[in-house]
């Protein structure tokens, strides 16, 4: 059954947009925590590593990341030809290409930035892990 703009609930793509409203906020969050428990010489670098992995995992996520989280599967890959570039990702409910939708009432952009902000967060939560311990520059966090 194919769904169409008349099947969006208004109620839960708000709440799913405060969601994502929230979890965006938990990112300057962690990056102020790490510094927080840092020496002043590290505060910056920091802060610059999770806002530069926000950007590079959104631009990521944009281009491939969630055509193969949710193009069609093959074994443990997914396909980057079903929505690369959020292609047909618009806003009415997503659906496969058997007709199922992945959520019957939300905007499919509204999925997709839901699932964005999840992808951002771990290599925001990673940047804890190297705080301090290494000499790790930003542009190497970059290219790891």
């Amino acid at each position: 059954m194919a769904s169409s703009a008349d099947d969006i609930d208004s109620g839960h793509t708000a709440w799913v947009l405060v969601a994502m409203a929230l979890v965006q906020l938990m990112l300057p969050g962690l990056a102020f925590f790490y510094a927080g428990l840092l020496p002043k010489t590290s505060v910056v670098t920091m802060i610059m590593q999770n806002y530069i992995s926000m950007g590079i995992v959104s631009v990521m996520w944009f281009m491939f990341g969630f055509s193969l989280c949710f193009g069609e599967s093959y074994g443990l890959w997914g396909s980057i030809a079903r929505f690369p570039f959020f292609l047909q990702v618009e806003g009415v409910p997503l659906q496969q290409l058997d007709g199922t939708t992945f959520v019957s009432d939300i905007p499919g952009l509204v999925f997709a930035g839901y699932q964005g902000m999840f992808a951002v967060i771990p290599p925001a939560l990673m940047t804890g892990a190297f705080a301090d311990r290494l000499l790790l520059k930003v542009s190497s966090w970059v290219l790891f």
